[in-house]
């Protein structure tokens, strides 16, 4: 464990294992209410939804918390605003567990008043009277608005912060003069964009080189994706910002389980941008109960049929690829382990509807899905008939029968620590509005930036943007030696939550004009909504997975 430097820091740290021990008294309080017979039980679980779901987003903010004060540890030297805005990013988020938790004590197994006095003694009375003050967040507001800029130090090293500064020339450059038109008229993403991608090697960033990607191959190296994927969500989530989601998700399945005349076959094509991946796991009944799914894979000789329908499959249309899950076994008490992953190839399409006649056989139909944001890539729904599609599409061969399940769950992870990515783009373009509209705009007389209710705003909007970055590349460190998987979970629940509250700030900072279409703001807003929803909802996380697995580990009673 990481010995932090600074006093400050230290009494920062043990604040949040003040309130991390009774987040944790009470996992083990419910799990003591949801065992029943010495086994875990799934109706109980149901039956304190609302607490643990709390408690999840208590976790998130604890972790996003420490992540912050290490990070403060490491850049101090280099711009003492880091230490600086990762107290008072603390303190707030200090008080808002300690809210949570006082909410839902009784569900929770704590005392109302041992939660009163602990806000009332050190080590979190002193703390906060420093630290959690509005003149903290005021002071890093004017800060920001006298620096004009959200720059800070990245703690990466001089590679990856050359990377960024390449990426984030491409999307002022080639994405941003076309984000708005593509929104405001829900257009395809143009060819010209997807090819100059693809010349930056953004699809390749999560693919081990021996394979034509840009990921070395003696180690994983998942922070690169996350640096591509905030440079070019901030140029537009919808137009490019998610380009390279569905080949990562594609690539990490196919590395994790396919064979390796797949991976030669595939992965090469992925990250030259020669093929483009869409997936398709999402039912129309199912939502993100991945276990449930029912689209048909029936064997027939040399290969396989798919009947049914998939929902929210993103870019469909134009993807060269379909990558499928279905289940193989049609004894639906298997659930999970009836499932496996499937590879279908389909021409390009344009437009917001497709018919595709298999020449093997069988009929693909996909119809757009209007939405208020997140326009470019287009959301389908697919129905499969008859599908015809050969034995070699079954991914891991006749190993991966019934592993479909394990292999989405491999390729979502690294989905989940991008979408934190991507929510971090979206919160930097908002930012980056709102400080330059706040020293322009004058209302009443005064420029809007000059009022202490919008410094605080400003200040505590570069905290939340500063902790989801800094959160994802920890998850992302975990994830590359081999763990994190729930922590992957963890960060995109606190950073898509956190993207819907800056782009509402940002936009209520330019009020009126806010609400207007061609204010790039009302565009982050909008796109900002989805982020909670896609690569797993945000109940389903805070739920069936953190919930889940930090009451199934917590302390026996």
């Amino acid at each position: 464990m990481t010995v932090l430097q600074s006093e400050k820091l230290r009494q920062a740290t043990a604040c949040l294992a003040v309130l991390r021990a009774q987040v944790d008294t009470s996992f083990t309080h419910i799990k003591r209410l949801c065992t029943v017979d010495g086994q875990n039980s799934s109706p109980q679980f149901d039956a304190h939804q609302q607490v643990s779901y709390q408690l999840a987003f208590c976790v998130a903010e604890l972790e996003a918390a420490k992540v912050m004060l290490k990070y403060a540890d490491e850049t101090s030297a280099q711009d003492m605003l880091c230490e600086q805005l990762s107290l008072a990013f603390c303190a707030e988020n200090l008080r808002t567990v300690w809210q949570r938790l006082l909410a839902h004590a009784v569900e929770a197994g704590l005392s109302n008043l041992h939660l009163l006095n602990l806000m009332g003694n050190d080590p979190l009375a002193g703390f906060l009277a420093e630290y959690g003050k509005v003149n903290v967040y005021a002071s890093i507001g004017t800060e920001i608005l006298k620096r004009n800029s959200t720059h800070l130090p990245s703690g990466l090293d001089e590679e990856k912060d050359m990377m960024q500064s390449s990426f984030s020339r491409f999307a002022e450059q080639v994405v941003m003069p076309q984000a708005e038109h593509i929104h405001r008229f829900d257009t395809d993403i143009p060819d010209e964009l997807i090819e100059a991608a693809a010349q930056m090697g953004c699809f390749g960033a999560c693919i081990p080189e021996r394979f034509g990607g840009l990921m070395p191959d003696g180690h994983n190296d998942s922070i690169s994706m996350l640096v591509v994927t905030e440079e070019l969500s901030r140029g537009s989530l919808g137009a490019a910002g998610s380009l390279i989601t569905r080949p990562e998700i594609a690539a990490r399945a196919l590395l994790h389980g396919g064979t390796e005349a797949q991976k030669a076959t595939w992965l090469p094509r992925l990250a030259s941008g020669q093929t483009l991946a869409a997936i398709a796991i999402t039912e129309p009944d199912y939502g993100s109960d991945v276990a449930s799914l029912s689209l048909k894979a029936a064997r027939k000789d040399g290969g396989w049929i798919l009947n049914g329908a998939k929902t929210w499959c993103t870019f469909a249309g134009k993807a060269d690829l379909l990558v499928i899950i279905a289940r193989s076994d049609p004894d639906r008490s298997k659930a999970h382990r009836g499932l496996s992953m499937f590879l279908a190839e389909k021409p390009r399409f344009t437009g917001h509807e497709f018919t595709y006649q298999c020449s093997s056989g069988g009929q693909l139909t996909g119809k757009a899905i209007p939405t208020i944001g997140y326009r470019g890539m287009h959301s389908y729904d697919l129905s499969f008939k008859d599908y015809t599609i050969p034995d070699t599409a079954l991914v891991g061969g006749e190993n991966g029968l019934g592993r479909g399940f394990h292999l989405a769950m491999a390729g979502l992870s690294g989905g989940r620590i991008q979408t934190a990515a991507r929510a971090t783009g979206v919160m930097r373009a908002a930012l980056e509005c709102a400080i330059s509209y706040a020293g322009d705009r004058k209302v009443f007389g005064s420029p809007v930036g000059e009022y202490q209710l919008t410094r605080v705003k400003l200040g505590r909007m570069l905290a939340a943007l500063t902790a989801a970055r800094q959160f994802s590349y920890a998850v992302a460190r975990q994830m590359d030696d081999g763990a994190g998987l729930m922590e992957a979970s963890l960060v995109k629940l606190y950073s898509c939550r956190a993207a819907e509250w800056v782009t509402r700030e940002a936009m209520q900072i330019h009020g009126g004009m806010g609400y207007a279409e061609e204010s790039d703001v009302s565009r982050y807003f909008v796109d900002a909504r989805v982020l909670s929803i896609f690569e797993g909802a945000e109940e389903t996380l805070a739920l069936k997975v953190i919930a889940r697995q930090l009451i199934v580990n917590a302390r026996a009673c």
